[in-house]
């Protein structure tokens, strides 16, 4: 008796299953059905406003619907501005909050100088220490700084990257011979780097932002023998505060739909820089001090030892690159874009794709930038 009604129980529960199964199939292929009219619905719009409306308009479109949208399910938003072609700055422009992490970052290494130096240290700092540097991101933030490299005119540290096989670097710099304007410019400069950097293969402006002054470039560089040449796609944003004397220049990578990954080239993601240059006096003398904090992940299948190596030597050698460019500039009177007394959206001229060419034409046209020597 009791074999048979766990048999009839068994049966039981198996239709059950049976209907419970085809009732999470049938909502499957609802889910399906719904999420692919609105897909369609959507490119469907795209079509229409792409017809109907200019980029710029479409692109301020796109901005005040991603503010009444931000923070709902799935970021609806979002998928209508890929379908739509248009690069969304309210998410991805750089904020104040991080040009001022940066700054916050140089002024803790100066404090810890200023100590180090009362002892009769030289004038760089030590080792940067985690306790200290809560702003930054957590997942790094537990580890410790090494120190790679010492030279006359700077140091350079790492530490492991928490969850990869890469590492965050930091060089603490200093040149008297040449002024922070100058250094700052040759910096900026895109047109000018492509003649004192052999490694860049392409190198320019996509697009500006209006608000604040980023700008979305497109760098393709060469990589040492037998790797691929690698691109990036990068928002930047300068500041330079007057007052406080100091100079700051952020970068990271972002997606842009304008460039989409070639097969020539092997796209890196993962890309932060941030540069800080406090002048020893003013920023048109010589002298100053510079910090920079840099880790990107070049998407090799070398070791880690390897590729610290090559990042190791490789921005070094950057910075010396970037210093005799900054020299030639000085002695040679090259003509380098003054991107100090400039305003950030008087450097239009420079940008190759903002939008369509009716739109390049006219932000060519609301002034060139001043052009002085470095």
């Amino acid at each position: 008796m009791f074999p048979r009604k766990l048999a009839s129980a068994a049966a039981a529960a198996a239709r059950a299953g049976s209907r419970g199964g085809g009732l999470l199939a049938l909502l499957a292929n609802q889910c399906r059905f719904v999420t692919g009219l609105r897909v369609r619905r959507a490119q469907q719009i795209a079509q229409l406003y792409g017809r109907l409306y200019s980029d710029s308009a479409r692109r301020v479109l796109l901005g005040r619907l991603w503010r009444r949208l931000r923070g709902r399910a799935g970021h609806a938003s979002a998928v209508m501005a890929a379908l739509a072609g248009v690069f969304v700055w309210e998410e991805e422009r750089i904020q104040e909050e991080e040009l001022q992490r940066s700054i916050d970052e140089m002024r803790r290494l100066e404090e810890m100088s200023t100590v180090f130096q009362s002892s009769g240290v030289d004038r760089h700092p030590p080792e940067p220490n985690p306790q200290t540097e809560g702003s930054e991101d957590s997942g790094a933030k537990a580890q410790l700084w090494e120190m790679v490299m010492e030279k006359k005119h700077f140091k350079l540290w790492r530490r492991p990257i928490t969850g990869t096989h890469l590492y965050q670097y930091r060089v603490f710099g200093t040149y008297t011979d040449v002024t922070p304007r100058q250094f700052f410019n040759v910096q900026l400069d895109t047109e000018y780097r492509k003649k004192w950097d052999a490694l860049v293969i392409k190198l320019e402006v996509i697009e500006r932002d209006v608000v604040s002054g980023s700008e979305v470039l497109h760098w393709v560089t060469h990589f040492p023998y037998p790797m691929y040449s690698r691109d990036y796609v990068y928002v930047r944003r300068y500041s330079v505060d007057q007052e406080n004397n100091l100079m700051v220049l952020v970068s990271r990578a972002v997606e842009h739909p304008s460039v989409p990954e070639s097969p020539e080239f092997v796209r890196v993601r993962s890309y932060e820089s941030q540069m800080v240059i406090r002048p020893h006096k003013s920023f048109d003398e010589n002298g100053f001090d510079y910090l920079l904090t840099y880790s990107d992940n070049p998407q090799t299948v070398f070791p880690r030892y390897c590729v610290s190596w090559m990042v190791s030597s490789g921005m070094p050698d950057f910075l010396e690159k970037l210093h005799m460019a900054t020299l030639k500039a000085k002695n040679m009177e090259i003509k380098v874009k003054d991107y100090i007394s400039a305003k950030p959206l008087e450097m239009g001229g420079e940008a190759k794709a903002t939008s369509p060419s009716s739109e390049r034409n006219s932000e060519g046209s609301c002034g060139p930038a001043r052009i002085e020597y470095a």
